[in-house]
């Protein structure tokens, strides 16, 4: 039998275990996962730390049981210390101190990432927590149901940061959100966006300091946070949530597999390393961006998914290429809503492009219709030269986060803004215009 190992079970992980175990009954499947849980949708954290929703099973769509019913050996608590590549084993810890060595034809490392920890004294205090893992989001929740934790920092502007600072006001305390940027969501949106994104977290109550350095996380008896201090002051809080970004998991390959983006596994399109039976996938691997014609490294919980399909298939004998990503997202504050996927303008320009953009607001129905009919603004960048869609933006309190989907499969498949105003979108007042807003903005590019 082809006996496959899985080190990581989260998104990726279940994603290829799965996929093997449902498709290929001649592969024996082990998995290893130094966690006690398995597939936690972390998009949830924020949800239920604001109370927005009241439970968490629902934020676990795979289990151990599912795995092993399945056919797989799982592993759980369980720590992999070494990895011989040339003799093909591995050796592993349990949460008991047993020790566990395996043999494998084929290894898949979906490894993850980890926050970053910012080098500054106060860190490692207990009232500084990350969002990541289901415990961070526990942890977070017990401590905001502290009467004496009036005051909260968030500390990143990035998609989980503001997240969590919308889920921390709504639970009623102070925020503050920090970030060294000018504005939020910086990278995923162009300033016009991140701006109006701004202005509904000041609405909700945010507290926003924006091109702030944290320096130093205070406390007056070594536990309890007192204050943070930055490049422009100082400010009195009990807690402290750091949201500055991930760094994938590679140190378990010991310097042995290929780098790329992001200090991240190098991978091909059928998600193999540098030593063609080991696989990467998910937070810890490369991925192909169509957007900018290069790998990147874009950690995204519906990438992992997609590129744990691909190696599971690779693994079991068929073989498959990954269609490459765009790096489409979303984001839902305070009911307002924003979109994005590709490149934005600045990013456009930074990567050598001749960027250029066209951009319409208008109503998402005809103003006849009064009920649930909102503004839309649609930004799409675009190639000058090419006329190729390089990006896309949508902000609206209505729900449009279908439409862009559109523009992530435009990007991957070449599409020319001037390709856009024939394409086939159907009319209906009780849905969208029509002279719809991705028509106009195709009609109007220069």
């Amino acid at each position: 039998m082809n006996k496959t190992i899985i080190i990581g079970a989260n998104h990726a992980g279940t994603a290829a275990a799965n996929t093997i175990l449902d498709n290929y009954k001649d592969v024996e499947l082990i998995l290893f996962d130094k966690n006690n849980n398995i597939s936690y949708l972390g998009c949830g954290t924020a949800l239920y730390v604001g109370k927005q929703i009241l439970e968490t099973n629902s934020l676990f769509y795979s289990s151990k049981e599912a795995l092993e019913d399945k056919g797989a050996t799982v592993h759980m608590s369980t720590t992999v210390s070494e990895i011989d590549f040339e003799s093909k084993k591995l050796i592993a810890t349990n949460s008991e101190g047993k020790t566990i060595e395996e043999s494998y034809d084929n290894l898949i490392l979906a490894t993850g990432s980890s926050p970053i920890r910012p080098a500054i004294p106060g860190a490692d205090l207990e009232g500084v927590h990350f969002v990541k893992l289901y415990q961070d989001g526990l942890k977070i929740d017990e401590g905001l149901n502290d009467p004496n934790v009036k005051r909260v920092a968030v500390i990143g502007a990035g998609y989980i940061g503001v997240e969590i600072a919308e889920a921390v006001q709504l639970r009623g305390k102070e925020t503050l959100l920090l970030d060294r940027e000018p504005q939020c969501l910086n990278g995923y949106y162009d300033v016009e966006f991140s701006q109006k994104m701004d202005s509904v977290l000041e609405q909700g109550g945010i507290n926003l300091h924006y091109g702030e350095n944290l320096l130093e996380i205070k406390s007056e008896n070594g536990k309890n946070v007192t204050s943070i201090v930055t490049n422009k002051g100082e400010y009195p809080v009990e807690m402290v949530i750091l949201s500055v970004g991930f760094r994938p998991n590679t140190e378990i390959a010991n310097g042995k597999i290929e780098l790329g983006a992001g200090n991240a596994f190098s991978v091909n399109l059928q998600q193999q390393t540098s030593i063609p039976n080991v696989y990467a996938i998910g937070d810890c691997a490369t991925v192909f961006n169509n957007a900018s014609d290069r790998k990147d490294y874009i950690a995204l919980a519906t990438n992992a998914v997609r590129s744990g399909i691909v190696a599971g298939h690779n693994v079991g004998g068929t073989p498959l290429e990954s269609q490459g990503v765009q790096g489409s997202n979303g984001i839902r504050i305070y009911n307002y809503n924003m979109f994005s996927t590709g490149l934005t303008l600045e990013k456009a320009k930074a990567l050598g492009f001749n960027a250029t953009f066209t951009e319409f607001a208008d109503l998402q129905k005809p103003a006849f219709m009064k009920e649930d009919n909102e503004e839309v603004k649609i930004r799409i960048v675009y190639d000058s030269e090419t006329r190729h869609i390089l990006g896309a933006q949508l902000a609206s309190y209505q729900d449009v986060s279908m439409g862009l989907h559109v523009f992530s499969l435009a990007i991957a498949k070449k599409f020319t803004i001037n390709e856009l105003p024939l394409l086939d979108i159907f009319f209906m007042p009780h849905f969208n215009q029509p002279f719809n807003y991705i028509t106009v903005a195709g009609l109007i590019a220069k």
